[in-house]
């Protein structure tokens, strides 16, 4: 099932259940956190409209009205899953491996979310424009104490996420102890927010098994594949419900996408291929983003949408 929200002039939107094909939809009533709140009463009705739209019924999908599925969410924690991107990090900039057997993960921005076409306003280029392509998952509540081998149950939805990131500042703020304010702007979001079993055998093991393929500017700059996590969703949803509860609509993130082979598929985020300059030449040859350019990402074969943006100025 795929669901979109769209615009109707409220900060969340309406909630649409969308074609296979994404040309038709149906309206759902309410919005998507609403949905989330109420998944198990709800997801019959939304499965309902979904058959209904299969036999040819439903109204026109305005493309132009889509927003981000949840336009704002309670939470928003996102993972660094992938071991080669933090192994990458390491070696280019001369750092210690951190020494942890948990799950990375910070709190980021989560009251708004950007729609998969929207300009991305940002304050400077030389705050080291860069984006980050990952998947996420949408889970309703999650109780305190939730085990991994119980986790999965909780993923209501998964989604495709641009995590914008400001490189020149991201360091400062890390330096400090407290984790990461100016330097992750709001993120964005693909349009569709699908249910697990749309993605069928690409969604195993806590992890969705397909390509993100990323271009700059028109050009390719990778397709990583998002099987290589060290850790699944279940995992990071269960090491966040450790200490405490999971609100429904919670958003888990997996962090940037990256494989071992590097070489062969690319990188989903400037940083990445900065670093592997960085190991091959002793220095950086990418710049990072100017005001103008365009990021596109889509994972290959799945439901999500793309997202494709321009970074401008405010």
């Amino acid at each position: 099932m795929r669901l979109a929200t769209l615009a109707d002039g409220s900060p969340d939107g309406a909630l649409f259940v969308v074609s296979r094909d994404a040309q038709r939809c149906l309206p759902a009533g309410g919005t998507l956190q609403q949905a989330i709140e109420s998944w198990t009463t709800v997801e019959p009705y939304l499965r309902a409209l979904a058959a209904r739209l299969e036999q040819g019924e439903g109204e026109p999908l305005d493309h132009s009205r889509l927003l981000a599925p949840l336009p704002r969410a309670w939470q928003w924690l996102d993972g660094s899953a992938f071991p080669q991107h933090g192994e990458l990090m390491q070696k280019a900039f001369h750092l210690p491996p951190i020494e942890t057997d948990r799950p990375l993960m910070y709190q980021g921005l989560s009251d708004r979310f950007l729609s998969g076409t929207q300009d991305v306003p940002l304050p400077s280029e030389a705050d080291g424009i860069d984006f980050e392509g990952e998947f996420g998952v949408v889970t309703d509540a999650v109780p305190m104490g939730t085990s991994a081998q119980d986790a999965l149950d909780h993923v209501k939805l998964l989604l495709l996420i641009n995590d914008w990131s400001l490189r020149a500042i991201a360091p400062v703020e890390m330096k400090t102890g407290f984790g990461w304010v100016q330097a992750k702007p709001a993120c964005a979001v693909a349009p569709f927010a699908v249910t697990p079993d749309e993605l069928g055998d690409a969604w195993a093991d806590g992890r969705v098994h397909l390509s993100l393929q990323v271009h700059v500017n028109g050009d390719w700059f990778g397709h990583p594949h998002g099987r290589e996590m060290a850790f699944g969703f279940h995992d990071l949803i269960a090491h966040a419900a450790r200490t405490r509860h999971l609100v429904a609509g919670t958003i888990i993130g997996s962090g940037t996408v990256s494989n071992a082979d590097y070489a062969g598929v690319g990188s989903s985020c400037l940083s990445e291929r900065r670093a592997i300059e960085m190991i091959d030449h002793g220095a950086p040859q990418t710049p990072f983003l100017h005001f103008g350019d365009r990021v596109r990402m889509e994972a290959l074969g799945g439901p999500f949408g793309v997202i494709d943006q321009q970074v401008v100025q405010p």
